[in-house]
C-alpha cells in the first residue's frame, strides 16, 4: 500500500511541493472567550496549537518570516498560508473577507488553508471561502479529534459531533477540501475507538487527514492530569501499532497530510520521545504499511508547519 502524501497531493495539484507557513490571525476561540467554554480544550495550549505560528499583527511580515525559516529547503517557491492558531474563521465574515483577501491575492501563496471549528462556520462564511477558493485553493481544517462521546466530554470539544459532519457537507458543495483532525492516544480509547473516528470522517467526505498522537504540554490543562498519573501517553512502539493497524483502513484518496506531531520541546512533558524527530519519522518510514519518500512528507511536522 501506498499511502497517499500531502507531498503527492502537491506535486499532482501544482506540480510541486508546497511548504506550509503557520500563521497568527489575532483570532481566539468561543470554547475560550465563554461563548462555549472558558478553558479551552483539554489538550490545547496557551497559543491554541498554534505554538509553531509566527507571532505579531503585521501579517506581511509573519509570512516573511516564516518563508525565510524554510528558504534553504524550498527551491520552487511555492507556499501555503495555514492560519493555525485558535480558530480562524470566529470573526465577521466582513473581518474574515479583509484577512484572508489579503494573502490569497499575494503571488508567493498558492493555497490558503484556515484551521478552524465546525460550529464556527456559518453560512455567509462558507459563501466567503466559496469566493476566495476561486481565485486559489482553500483548505479548511476541522478539530474533529474523536467521536466516542466519553472522549468529547474529556477534552471538552464543547460541539456536537453531527455538527462536524454538517460542516463537510456544506463546503464540499462549495468546492472546499477539507483536512480533519484526530488524536490518537485519548485516555479509554482503544485501537477499535481510534478507527472508529478515522471511518466517520471518512464517511463524512472529508478530503484529508492529520493524525496526531496525544502529547502533554506544559501550559495546558491536561498537564496536572498528567503529573497526577492519570493521563497515560503512548510509547513509540505502541504509536507505530496504532499507526499500522489505522493506515491500511483509510482510503486511498485521502490526503495523510500529517501522521505524528509533537509540541514545543519548551512546554513538551510528554511523551518525551516525539522531540527526536529525525527518530521517530525514520520509525514510521519504516512500517509495512508505509512507503519511503512519501511517508516522510506526510510525516513530518516542522515548524512551518506547526
Amino acid at each position: 500500500m501506498k499511502i497517499y502524501s500531502l507531498n503527492d497531493h502537491c506535486r499532482k495539484q501544482f506540480g510541486k511541493k508546497l511548504y506550509k507557513l503557520a500563521l497568527d490571525g489575532g483570532f481566539t476561540c468561543p470554547n475560550r472567550d465563554g461563548s462555549k467554554g472558558t478553558g479551552g480544550c483539554v489538550f490545547c495550549s496557551a497559543g491554541g496549537s498554534g505554538d509553531f505560528a509566527e507571532g505579531g499583527e503585521d501579517l506581511a511580515a509573519q509570512i516573511e518570516r516564516a518563508k525565510a525559516r524554510v528558504a534553504a529547503k524550498n527551491k520552487a517557491g511555492g507556499y501555503i498560508a495555514y492560519f493555525q492558531s485558535f480558530t480562524n474563521t470566529y470573526a465577521p465574515a466582513e473581518k474574515l473577507a479583509s484577512l484572508f483577501s489579503r494573502v490569497i491575492a499575494r503571488p508567493d501563496i498558492d493555497v490558503l488553508s484556515i484551521a478552524t471549528r465546525p460550529d464556527c462556520l456559518p453560512d455567509e462564511t462558507v459563501e466567503l471561502l466559496s469566493r476566495l477558493n476561486r481565485v486559489k485553493p482553500v483548505w479548511v481544517e476541522l478539530g474533529l479529534q474523536t467521536v466516542k462521546p466519553e472522549s468529547v466530554r474529556f477534552i471538552r470539544r464543547a460541539y456536537e459531533t453531527p455538527l462536524y459532519a454538517d460542516a463537510v457537507s456544506r463546503l464540499k458543495e462549495n468546492g472546499i477540501e477539507t483536512v480533519t483532525h484526530v488524536i490518537l492516544g485519548l485516555p479509554c480509547e482503544t485501537k477499535e475507538d481510534m478507527l472508529e473516528t478515522v471511518r466517520y470522517a471518512a464517511a463524512c467526505g472529508t478530503d484529508g487527514l492529520k493524525l496526531q498522537l496525544l502529547h502533554v504540554l506544559t501550559d495546558s490543562d491536561l498537564y496536572p492530569l498528567w503529573r497526577r498519573g492519570e493521563i497515560p501517553t503512548l510509547s513509540l512502539e505502541e504509536y507505530l501499532g496504532l499507526l499500522s493497524f489505522l493506515i491500511p483502513e483509510i482510503p486511498a484518496h485521502i490526503v495523510l497530510q500529517r501522521l505524528t506531531g509533537d509540541g514545543p520541546k519548551r512546554t513538551l512533558a510528554a511523551p518525551l520521545w516525539t522531540a527526536d524527530k529525525k527518530r521517530v519519522l525514520n520509525a514510521i518510514n519504516a512500517l509495512p504499511a508505509v512507503q519511503g519518500a512519501a511517508a516522510s512528507a506526510a510525516a513530518k511536522v516542522t515548524k512551518d508547519e506547526g
